[in-house]
């Protein structure tokens, strides 16, 4: 579905409360007592065969009674009445429901469907969409809209808190409201039934009253609508989750090193990056967080100069920092040489940057004046200890009025209690982040970091076909399809290695032999030293056998480990079938290092990447990452910084550092085969050896099953569609028409700015010729699957791409029929074009599919 009728939900001018009730502490009377009294200036609508009046308002017997139709219903009657009445309210004209009942997935009607599905067919020939079932309800607090059952009311704001807990809901309410934070709405998902958090947060993302948005998750169902939706709101506001479950009961048994690595709550660690949005794990780093992210400015570095007037303090901070894996700033001379004019002689000379003790008000002025002036110095962290040589308060206003006019970000950390409120508040009406403990105030800023990291991540868009490399799909294909028809569920390792060959990862030279002495004549023919391996379908992991056998040097070593191989098979696993032998030639690469790089399928978000470091300890070692295809260079890249082996990579010593960009494009290679191949479910290339010539895959393993959906299909986040790409003629000009990408919003700006005042109207009603940056960035990042939109562009004279027009269609829930809007620059519409396509009207139309 879409945000189609969420406005007779979120915003409706009447109310219906079906099941209203006089009965004390029943849902019923809660929820009329909270309408009541949430100063909702609507029509309330009890409905209660039972009663004559509720709660001192006029009762209806049932929906056909009541006088006018509600906008909303609010419905908290038994499960097996629920179907019928989302009927009735349907053929009324309601358009939007909260069902607070529980339990309609547990019982099931004469037709042999669960409730809750009786529910969604009644809705869905009346487009009625649905909030819960089993959910506290909602709370809107701009409009007096409480169509709850909580203990108490929220306060309002411009916070919206979307949570799936029930329990959680109440409790982040009562929470919130004692420490006086406010909400432009309050949602309790319950069930997710019909709306979901895709739903809520595509409604909120145009949404004026709210300025961030809160996640309680649980689990994900719809995670491409999720992913859609998140990535949308995420370019226009802040979007915060805590995901619940971090840690998993049990590991299941997997085929792969991959498939053992990548747990559940990586894959959702991964999404959230990749959506732009910021996880935290407690309710309190929540609603600081937001409140950092709301006061912080765009950020120049992800360093931190920390400035104090105590030495144990700035120790403190710099081992929060560290530890949290942040960066401090280097003070290259001049710096040190301006500040040894203006401080102590005793001063720390680095950084942390410890101005002693006795400062004054000045000592304080003139070192942040000489840090702000450069930009080496990054995020300046402000941290007081109060003395009694200088009031904090007389401190805090002259830096307030410093920072007022600097466009760097600056947190502030007053240390103390209560003697310390004058100055916090100072620093907070100034706008500055500030914080109670070094802790709390490196934790604001690593958060800013990642922030601005996922925030980056988002703007990528992937192709759906690779720019750096040309595979070989087709070969791929033969070989996968080959083994399925074979019955098998694992490629034998020559086959992995031909599969990632296609596709222009560098393997080793391997070959097949049947017997022992056939892998003799292989070796010679490779040239030794040689690597023998066992194949079989029943052994996964060979090296856990003896199956594997390195740095063979002779005929007679290699035909001693094939047959020693044999017998120790029909030791260990009798039932094995074996194949035969795979005889590879040994890699001499000293100063290379062991990585892995594979894909796994999971039930949520479908095919994930993951990277770390490699070896038969790989799952000891536990350092890898995750990241969702399709992937990029830039991806890639985001993708090795965050394992700890990166640093290695990077070179030490006698050590130089790696080709990355091989590694990099290895990556995308292995995304890309995963996107074009969905037969292919789970991989592994370990190790990876990699060094400054490059990587070369030693081992791989391949898992395969017939394929359920399309390449693409299964992906949480779907590529851009370069198959659409086209190149066509225009006055003699060369003209590209693509999908419109996010990296186009500027010139999009610059497009919609050129247009005649008569033509914006006609497209965009309002007059205001500034289009409202909410709108500019929903434009241009677009969920292919629900919408499309074309721009034909062009090189002007400036030698850059400028768009020309564009042509925009929105499908309807069903996907069967979708609008388009048509414009072009006004200065280019002829009249022979304007007589042809009648451009300067901005045509809408309807289109069947």
């Amino acid at each position: 579905m879409t945000i189609r009728n969420l406005v007779h939900l979120f915003n409706p001018r009447s109310v219906a409360v079906i099941g209203a009730s006089n009965k004390q502490r029943s849902v019923g009377a809660k929820l009329m007592e909270n309408l009541l009294a949430s100063g909702f200036q609507g029509v309330i609508l009890p409905v209660n065969p039972r009663q004559k009046s509720v709660a001192s308002v006029h009762s209806y017997a049932s929906v056909a009674d009541l006088p006018e139709t509600p906008e909303l219903a609010v419905i908290c009657t038994p499960p097996e009445t629920i179907p019928q009445l989302i009927t009735e309210l349907g053929e009324r004209g309601t358009r939007a429901a909260i069902v607070l009942t529980a339990g309609l997935s547990r019982v099931k009607d004469e037709r042999g469907r669960t409730i809750s599905e009786a529910m969604l067919e009644a809705a869905k020939p009346y487009m009625l969409r649905i909030l819960g079932p089993n959910c506290v309800g909602l709370l809107v607090p701009g409009i007096g809209l409480n169509a709850s059952f909580s203990h108490t009311s929220a306060l309002p704001g411009n916070l919206a808190f979307v949570s799936q807990s029930g329990a959680l809901t109440t409790i982040v309410l009562d929470w919130a409201k004692s420490k006086e934070i406010g909400f432009s709405h309050f949602i309790s998902l319950g069930d997710s039934a019909d709306v979901d958090f895709g739903d809520v947060l595509d409604y909120l993302a145009t949404d004026n009253n709210t300025s961030a948005i809160l996640l309680y998750v649980e689990s994900i169902k719809a995670a491409r609508k999720f992913l859609s939706a998140a990535r949308t709101v995420a370019r226009i506001k802040p979007v915060l989750i805590i995901k619940a479950g971090r840690v998993p009961e049990g590991a299941q048994a997997a085929a792969s090193h991959t498939g053992a690595l990548a747990g559940a709550d990586d894959v959702y660690d991964a999404a959230i990056r990749r959506a732009g949005m910021l996880r935290v794990n407690t309710t309190e780093e929540l609603f600081d967080a937001v409140e950092t992210l709301a006061r912080s400015r765009p950020l120049q570095s992800e360093k931190l100069t920390i400035v104090t007037n105590g030495g144990g303090v700035g120790v403190m901070t710099t081992d929060a920092l560290v530890l949290g894996n942040g960066k401090l700033a280097s003070l290259n001379e001049n710096i040190l040489h301006r500040m040894d004019q203006v401080l102590p002689a005793m001063w720390s000379r680095g950084n942390p940057v410890d101005i002693i003790g006795d400062a004054p008000v000045d000592r304080y002025i003139e070192t942040m004046k000489i840090l702000l002036d450069t930009d080496e110095t990054g995020t300046i962290l402000f941290l007081h200890a109060p003395t009694a040589i200088v009031p904090s308060y007389e401190i805090a206003a002259a830096l307030a009025t410093l920072f007022k006019h600097s466009t760097r970000n600056i947190f502030g950390c007053w240390l103390g209690g209560d003697s310390l409120g004058r100055a916090r508040t100072i620093f907070r009406q100034a706008g500055i982040p500030t914080f109670d403990t070094p802790e709390q105030a490196v934790r604001g800023f690593l958060q800013v970091v990642e922030y601005n990291r996922n925030q980056e991540m988002l703007m990528q868009t992937p192709p759906s076909a690779p720019e750096e490399f040309t595979p070989d799909t087709a070969k791929a294909v033969a070989i996968v399809q080959t083994a399925l028809a074979s019955g098998r569920k694992m490629l034998t390792e020559p086959e992995a290695k031909a599969v990632f060959s296609a596709y222009g990862i560098p393997v080793v030279e391997t070959r097949v032999a049947s017997t022992p002495e056939e892998a003799v004549q292989v070796a010679g023919e490779i040239g030794f030293p040689v690597a023998v391996k066992i194949l079989s379908p029943d052994i996964t992991h060979k090296s856990e056998v003896g199956g594997v056998a390195l740095d063979l040097e002779t005929a007679e070593q290699v035909s001693a480990a094939a047959s020693g191989m044999l017998r120790r098979l029909k030791k260990i696993q009798p039932a094995a079938h074996l194949t035969g032998f795979s005889v590879q030639q040994m890699a001499r690469k000293p100063k290379a290092f062991e990585l892995i790089v594979g894909a796994t399928t999971d039930p949520v978000f479908g095919p994930v990447i993951l990277f770390g470091q490699g070896g038969t300890a790989v799952e000891v070692v536990g350092d890898s990452t995750i990241g969702l295809p399709p992937l990029n260079l830039a991806l890639a890249k985001d993708m090795v910084s965050r394992t700890r082996i990166a640093k290695l990579l990077a070179g030490y010593r006698n050590v130089p550092p790696i080709d990355f960009n091989a590694l990099y494009l290895t990556l995308t290679k292995v995304s890309q085969l995963v996107c074009d191949i969905p037969e292919i479910v789970e991989l592994d290339i370990n190790p990876l050896l990699a060094d400054e010539n490059g990587v070369l895959a030693l081992d791989a393993r391949i898992g395969i099953a017939p394929a359920t959906s399309s390449g693409t299909e299964r992906l949480a986040i779907r590529p851009y569609p370069k198959e659409l790409e086209e190149w066509s003629e225009w006055n003699g000009q060369p003209l590209l028409l693509r999908p419109i990408k996010p990296e186009d919003e500027l010139q999009h700006t610059d497009f919609i700015s050129a247009l005649a005042p008569e033509d914006f109207r006609k497209r965009f009603q309002p007059k205001v010729r500034q289009t409202p940056y909410p709108q500019r960035s929903r434009s241009v990042l677009i969920d292919y699957d629900r919408e499309m939109a074309f721009i034909a562009t062009a090189k002007g004279d400036d030698g850059k791409m400028h768009t020309l027009g564009v042509v925009r269609a929105y499908a309807d829930p069903d996907n069967v029929r979708a609008e388009f809007v048509i414009v072009v620059r006004s200065d280019l519409n002829t009249a022979k074009a304007a007589a042809r396509w009648n451009w300067s009207h901005c045509r809408r139309q309807t289109i069947m599919k």
